[in-house]
């Protein structure tokens, strides 16, 4: 597996970027036939996302069923399909039936939701689980919406750009949860950024800096074994998280990427835990700030942090050699371009739920028989910020060839699976996880080694 090229992010984002703008290219003349009109979804994975994910693609437009649903904890399951009913009661065609029968608790839920008879499956766990779960979807030709990011480890991202290649072979319709790419504002702005308006870009800043997440959610008194401890609280350990510059901070990685067209060929960084130092935050780092460097010497300056009472961004900065645009993704109002000629300019247009337009966009995808395939740039912009990871919890600089082709699996794989087995991190006598020390840590050793 080679490093990508600015060729191979142009044409992984094509599809996309031409239904975002309500192009549709035809390259079949096949519409969605199932016998009716009706597209049957099953939900992998019931927490927030999930919900959120399950009443976008039910509300899109025509005929959307759920008719199964999956999930490690029944009570999750249960209180998922409440919340769904609710949040879709006054659209007529988001049809919910999803009987006893079709409900599965455990490891390998995803596997029976997508032996049910479903046509789409939205993936929606930890992105731990992503990989080993997108490749079965694609072996059974399944249509995909999966959340990001889409995997933990470099062994994961592997696993999903093979099985991209074969959905597109199987022409199967692939959607990932990086809505910033169908959000108005920035489809507007980055392709006048393409088209100059700026004069060449020089340098990006890309910022999560926030107060944190959830805290945790289940105490040892409440959960029966170490794996489910981990699992309830998923968001603290690497093999299910990949840390918050994955998780979370990779919605501005990838608007970085997106702008230069391209991937970054290598990173170095600094961080640690200054604040949320309690064992109960297992074993990820509290601020990541990393330099990614393109091929062409460009810079993209990436920051994310939970500490609270400080100063905090969510936003992308784009500096080129005739001025600087700012995107702001729950702001759009706020976003603007700054000529260094002292003129400016906000966004003025409409501004559309992102989150809902990306469904909409897939299921249009399906319903018309349209190429559609977000699959390779969703893997390379969460490589992107596993290198920044690795690059930060090592203290060296890594190239992306190298953290691509050797990053080692973190994740372990199904069979290895089960409530009464020891994840990958346990933690000492005294509840503490081993935290991950730049100058010390080896990233390229396997867990355990």
């Amino acid at each position: 597996m080679t490093e990508p090229t600015r060729r191979d992010f142009l044409k992984t984002t094509s599809a996309a970027a031409a239904l975002g703008t309500g192009v549709l290219s035809s390259v079949s003349a096949k519409a969605f036939a199932s016998g009716d009109d009706v597209v049957k979804i099953g939900l992998v994975g019931c927490g927030g996302r999930g919900k959120g994910a399950a009443s976008q693609a039910l509300q899109s437009p025509g005929n959307v069923k759920l008719v199964a649903m999956g999930d490690a904890f029944r009570d999750q399951l249960d209180g998922a399909l409440d919340n769904i009913e609710r949040s879709v009661a006054k659209d007529e065609t988001a049809i919910i039936d999803v009987p006893e029968e079709n409900k599965f608790v455990g490891f390998d839920s995803f596997q029976k939701v997508m032996d049910s008879g479903v046509d789409v499956v939205i993936l929606a766990t930890p992105p731990g689980f992503r990989p080993m779960m997108f490749e079965y979807a694609v072996n059974k030709g399944l249509h995909v919406f999966m959340e990001k990011p889409v995997a933990t480890d470099a062994a994961g991202v592997r696993q999903v750009l093979a099985a991209a290649k074969i959905a597109k072979e199987k022409d199967l319709k692939v959607g990932v949860g990086l809505q910033r790419h169908h959000q108005t504002v920035y489809r507007d702005f980055i392709n006048r950024i393409h088209d100059g308006d700026i004069g060449d870009v020089r340098a990006l800043r890309v910022y999560w800096n926030g107060g944190g997440v959830w805290d945790p959610r289940r105490t040892r008194d409440q959960v029966k074994s170490e794996m489910e401890y981990q699992m309830r609280n998923w968001y603290y350990y690497n093999w299910l998280c990949g840390d918050h510059i994955n998780e979370q901070h990779i919605h501005n990685i990838d608007i970085g990427n997106w702008v230069m067209q391209k991937y970054p060929v290598s990173a170095i960084g600094m961080g640690g835990r200054e604040v949320r130092t309690d064992p109960k935050y297992g074993e990820i780092f509290d601020h990541f700030a990393v330099q990614f460097t393109y091929d062409d010497g460009s810079v993209m300056f990436s920051e994310c942090r939970h500490i609270r009472n400080v100063w905090n961004s969510v936003s992308e900065h784009i500096h080129g050699t005739k001025g600087i645009v700012n995107l702001n993704g729950s702001k759009p109002r706020n976003c603007s371009i700054d000529w260094f000629d002292g003129n400016s300019e906000r966004f003025k247009g409409e501004n559309p739920n992102p989150y809902q337009v990306e469904h909409d966009d897939l299921f249009a995808a399906i319903r018309n028989g349209e190429s559609y395939s977000e699959a390779e740039y969703g893997a390379m912009s969460t490589m992107s910020s596993i290198l920044g990871r690795m690059a930060t919890y090592s203290g060296d600089e890594i190239t992306m060839e190298k953290a691509l082709n050797e990053g080692p699996q973190i994740v372990p794989a199904l069979a290895d699976l089960g409530w009464d087995v020891a994840p990958p991190t346990v933690p000492d006598s005294e509840g503490r996880y081993p935290v991950p020390v730049p100058g010390v840590t080896d990233v390229f050793a396997a867990p355990g080694s």
